[in-house]
């Protein structure tokens, strides 16, 4: 009988114990899969911007990406409700990324290639878009009021965008050698990948 019981006492043992191991194996099999996702997840927000080349066209990439998505916005009916609060959950993410590039790069290689009074411009009107998000989040159910706002925010966005692309970002490219240009972009991919 004593060895019966010596006899289930380890085989309980060994169930159990091993059952630890497995389970603790399996947790790390889990943890690592979702790292890999996690990281695959950024890699894939970031990669049309970093596809796109040098920063200027990337940034632009994602003025058109962020101007659709006011499209987007603006085609939502009255009723639209749920449609509007994920698309502007969408554009809030798109814009955070983007300033996060522009302002911890872009910006800053202005300031260093004495644009520092244009660079603090755009830093403001960033600003500004943050308080048109903001404001949007309290207008998702009135529709006449939240589309006014949209509209306003496009005229502005698009001001600022134009501006970039068209003057100050040029402006930049042109004041930087080769080895410059590719650092920047690089350092405006990083940037990115924070946030993606």
């Amino acid at each position: 009988m004593e060895d019966d019981i010596m006899g289930a006492q380890a085989t309980f043992h060994r169930i159990t114990h091993s059952g630890s191991r497995d389970a603790l194996i399996g947790a790390g099999i889990g943890a690592g899969l979702a790292l890999i996702g996690a990281v695959g997840r950024k890699f894939a927000v970031q990669a049309p911007t970093a596809l796109a080349g040098d920063w200027d066209k990337a940034l632009a990439l994602e003025h058109k990406m962020a101007l659709a998505l006011f499209d987007k916005l603006q085609q939502t009916g009255p009723e639209a409700n749920g449609r509007r609060a994920t698309l502007l959950t969408q554009l809030k993410h798109a814009l955070g990324k983007h300033a996060m590039e522009e302002e911890n790069a872009i910006y800053a290689a202005m300031r260093l290639a004495g644009m520092k009074e244009e660079a603090d411009t755009l830093t403001g009107e960033h600003g500004y878009v943050k308080q048109y998000l903001y404001e949007l989040g309290d207008l998702l159910k009135d529709h006449a009021a939240f589309q006014a706002k949209l509209a306003s925010f496009r005229a502005d966005i698009e001001a600022h965008m134009r501006r970039e692309e068209d003057e100050l970002f040029p402006r930049l490219k042109e004041g930087l050698d080769r080895a410059a240009n590719g650092t920047l972009t690089r350092r405006m991919n990083q940037e990115g990948l924070k946030l993606a």
